[in-house]
């Protein structure tokens, strides 16, 4: 029992005290960077002010939106990941990305749920209450999660293009993310589409053959 007893202790203080968990979800005012053992890092809000531009600034750490069909990757037909903007953790997958009419980037489905946090929030405008989705280690106000018909998942990720940073298949590898390359191939696209449900049908798959 007392072997139990330390055991949990253990894994309880290893929860709260590990790098990247119980980030804060208001506006930004930390003062160190945050990391995680796979390699991401949340830079301190100091250097944010410094790297990021004012409008990724605004709707990453002040909780902003980007006005629809003015923003950078709404219509983004290109393959590829999308990264969060602050940390680097991969976010979506254009395999996912859909054209829902709202002129906002639109996912299915997260390309690493364990890399998005959804929370129930209120709105002013006639007490609506909303969920958002944030970037679990940047802690980046990403966008909103709705129900969708027009979505193969039925779900709708609409997400800030200012919150992301678009990295091309073509350059996964140098990028330091090769091990996502895979899931572009016909083979994985076709099972994705068959199996799990994608936004890509698997006829759009640029490596099949006439």
């Amino acid at each position: 029992m007392k072997a139990g007893f330390i055991f949990s202790l253990f894994v309880t203080s290893a929860f709260l005290f590990h790098p990247g968990l119980g980030v804060s979800h208001g506006a930004a005012t930390d003062e160190k960077a945050v990391w995680n053992t796979v390699g991401y890092i949340k830079p301190s809000d100091k250097e944010l002010r410094k790297s990021l531009s004012p409008l990724q600034y605004k709707v990453t750490r002040e909780n902003r939106d980007e006005p629809p069909f003015q923003n950078e990757y709404w219509n983004n037909d290109k393959e590829g990941i999308y990264v969060d903007i602050v940390s680097g953790e991969p976010l979506f997958s254009s395999l996912d990305k859909f054209r829902s009419g709202t002129g906002r980037p639109s996912f299915t489905k997260p390309l690493e749920p364990d890399n998005i946090v959804e929370r129930r929030i209120r709105r002013l405008l006639f007490f609506m209450k909303r969920t958002e989705v944030r970037s679990r280690l940047g802690d980046s106000h990403l966008g909103y999660l709705f129900e969708d018909a027009l979505s193969p998942t039925g779900l709708r990720y609409s997400v800030n293009s200012a919150s992301l940073r678009f990295i091309v298949k073509e350059d996964l590898q140098k990028e330091g993310y090769a091990m996502y390359s895979m899931i572009f191939t016909c083979e994985s696209r076709e099972w994705t589409y068959k199996v799990i449900g994608s936004a890509t049908p698997p006829k759009l798959c640029s490596d099949q053959k006439d």
